[in-house]
């Protein structure tokens, strides 16, 4: 773990939930006090399968994904980034082993809050509930559109449909060979398409913020 830059409390995720709900005096003296910020480095674990992770994250900057171990390999099933929420569903919400391992793609600053405090939240600010409502129906649309990405049965169709769906700058920050993992396609499959892609687009004189790594 990087150590923290400074002693002083960053609630980056005050803004953060302010910004969805309006928070009351109460809720954000409440987190004020509550609220950590942890900091890790790149290729860094945050949670194992099997590990029971209690802590809510919100990520200020870096990049996060999800995977699950098949033998010898690696299956990337999400990736998150700046302003956005992660845990392990089951480890945080039902306090049980989690089934997937977490981990920093890149050097990742984040602010948390712990399961006890989460709940605390709810049951005595009736703002975090709204917050919570939101937060929820995010998360559903996202894991609507990573089902839709999966069936799509043909390789190039999934990268055009998550190259539509996503800005260039997260595209292009994501290693290759965890998207390729994530679009479920070998890597030199999704160099062969990437290089496709980009032809297509220099014929019909279209530039691409694309970068080929």
């Amino acid at each position: 773990m990087l150590p923290n830059s400074s002693v002083e409390k960053n609630l980056f995720i005050v803004l953060f939930l302010n910004s969805i709900f309006p928070l009351t005096p109460g809720l954000r003296s409440f987190l004020a006090e509550k609220v950590k910020s942890r900091s890790f480095k790149k290729n860094e674990i945050v949670s194992r399968e099997g590990e029971i992770c209690n802590r809510l994250y919100l990520i200020k900057t870096g990049m996060v994904r999800g995977y699950f171990k098949i033998g010898a390999s690696e299956i990337t099933t999400w990736v998150d980034t700046e302003n956005e929420v992660f845990t392990s569903i089951t480890g945080f919400f039902r306090h049980q082993p989690g089934k997937e391992f977490i981990q920093c793609v890149e050097e990742t600053h984040c602010d948390y809050l712990e399961y006890e405090d989460y709940r605390y939240c709810l049951n005595n600010f009736p703002e975090m509930n709204h917050i919570s409502r939101i937060l929820l129906e995010e998360y559903y649309i996202m894991a609507e559109h990573r089902v839709f990405l999966s069936r799509i049965p043909n390789a190039s169709q999934r990268l055009s449909h998550f190259m539509e769906s996503n800005k260039w700058d997260i595209i292009n920050r994501i290693p290759k060979k965890y998207l390729a993992s994530l679009l479920s396609m070998r890597p030199e499959t999704l160099s062969r398409l990437l290089k496709e892609k980009q032809r297509e687009e220099k014929s019909i004189g279209k530039g691409s913020d694309y970068k080929m790594a």
